[in-house]
């Protein structure tokens, strides 16, 4: 939770400019892109959301301690959610989760599954360095 709140004030840090009055400087692709590199892996989930559980699950029970935000219980929730179906290929709504390995878009629940049973999903986290083993 605490990078979490870390990341959100940086964010803020990095979002407003005062010149006398606020001006908005908010890119939400790039702020994903910053998030999503600051850690092996990094989940954007919606804390509702039952495919959001269960990727959450996944990395636990391989041990990795993967970085989550519940874009739903953020300020700026709707601009990132906006942002991941624009990355993801979709034209509108939240295609969560949202799963980065090493900074790289690896996509959303089906997409990570895959990966793990064709036997791909390990080696990314080793690459990542989420595993040691």
């Amino acid at each position: 939770m605490h990078a979490y709140f870390t990341m959100l004030t940086q964010c803020w840090t990095s979002c407003y400019t005062l010149q006398g009055t606020q001006q908005f400087n908010f890119d939400p692709l790039e702020t994903i892109k910053r998030m999503a590199s600051a850690n092996a892996v990094v989940i954007f989930s919606m804390s509702s959301c039952c495919m959001c559980h269960a990727a959450k699950r996944l990395f636990l029970s391989m041990g990795v301690s993967a970085t989550v935000y519940e874009i739903d219980e953020n300020v700026l929730g709707k601009e990132l959610a906006n942002a991941l179906a624009t990355m993801l290929g979709g034209d509108s709504g939240i295609v969560v989760p949202a799963v980065f390995i090493g900074g790289k878009l690896i996509g959303t629940m089906d997409r990570v599954m895959a990966a793990h049973i064709n036997g791909k999903l390990v080696p990314m986290l080793k690459e990542a360095g989420a595993l040691w083993l």
